[in-house]
C-alpha cells in the first residue's frame, strides 16, 4: 500500500461504528459490531478468554467462551476478512485501518513538544477529527474507558492545536479549535484560556471578555467556584477598563 493511501478494509469507531471495504460501508449485526469494535480498540492480539469474559461478562466462563466461538463462526465477508483468528487469540488483519488509531497518532504528534507539528496536520480537517467522540451512545465498561481516554487526549490536542494556529497567524482556525474544546467540556478552564487567547491574538477584545464572563458565570452556577489566575489574568486589563 502506497504512502497516504487508505486501507481497502477498515473499522471506524469515531462518531459510531462503521465497517468499510473498498470505500463502501458494510452492514453487520450488532453482535459483530461489538466484537470488531473491541478488537479494534485493543490494538493488538486479544486472548479469546479475555474477549469472552469482557463481551459476555454476565455469563459463566464456559458459556461466554461458547458465545465467542459462535460469534466468530457467524462472521462472513469483510467482517471475517478483517480478522486473523487463531486458536487462542484474535487480532485485526495487519493491513486493516482503524480510525481511532490514526486519530490518536494525530493528537500525539500535535502534543509532542520535541517535534514540530507537520504542516499537513495544521488544517481544518484536523479540528474535525478531534471533534468526534468514540462510539457515542455505547455504554459497555470497555467502551466508556476508551472513550474517556480519547476525550482527554483530544481536548489536550485541541488546546495545543489552537496555540499552533495562533503562532501561524491562523486566528480563525485557532478560535475554531479552542471552541470545539470548550463545547466538549464547558467547565474546562484551559480550554477557555485557549479560546480567550485566540480572540486576543485576533484583536477581538470584546469577544475575549464575553467568553471569560460566560465561563465565570457558568463556573459559579455549576460549582460555586471562581476562575483561577490561568484565565482571569488574561482579561484583567480588559475588565478594569470595562468596569470604568
Amino acid at each position: 500500500m502506497e504512502s497516504g493511501e487508505r486501507p481497502l478494509i477498515r473499522v471506524d469507531l469515531l462518531g459510531g461504528f462503521r465497517l468499510l471495504a473498498g470505500g463502501e460501508q458494510v452492514t453487520v449485526s450488532g453482535g459483530s459490531e461489538r466484537l470488531l469494535s473491541f478488537i479494534a480498540l485493543c490494538g493488538q492480539a486479544v486472548p479469546r478468554t479475555l474477549m469472552a469474559g469482557t463481551l459476555w461478562p454476565d455469563r459463566p466462563d464456559r458459556r461466554a467462551y461458547a458465545s465467542l466461538r459462535s460469534a466468530l463462526a457467524r462472521l462472513e465477508g469483510a467482517a471475517r476478512q478483517i480478522l486473523d483468528i487463531g486458536a487462542t487469540e484474535v487480532r485485526l488483519n495487519p493491513g486493516a485501518g482503524v480510525d481511532i488509531d490514526e486519530a490518536r497518532s494525530l493528537a500525539r504528534r500535535i502534543l509532542d513538544p520535541g517535534t514540530p507539528t507537520p504542516d499537513h496536520d495544521l488544517r481544518a480537517a484536523t479540528v474535525e477529527t478531534l471533534s468526534v467522540d468514540l462510539l457515542p451512545g455505547w455504554y459497555d465498561d470497555w467502551v466508556l474507558h476508551g472513550a474517556e481516554e480519547w476525550h482527554q487526549l483530544r481536548l489536550h490536542a485541541l488546546e495545543a492545536l489552537a496555540d499552533h494556529f495562533i503562532l501561524a497567524g491562523r486566528f480563525a482556525d485557532a478560535v475554531a479549535a479552542a471552541g470545539v474544546a470548550v463545547r466538549a467540556e464547558p467547565l474546562r478552564e484551559s480550554s477557555h484560556a485557549a479560546l480567550i487567547q485566540a480572540h486576543l491574538a485576533q484583536g477581538n477584545q470584546a469577544e475575549a471578555l464575553r467568553d471569560f464572563e460566560r465561563y465565570e458565570h457558568l463556573l459559579d452556577a455549576e460549582l460555586g467556584l471562581r476562575p483561577t489566575p490561568l484565565v482571569s489574568e488574561l482579561v484583567a486589563g480588559l475588565r478594569a477598563v470595562a468596569h470604568r
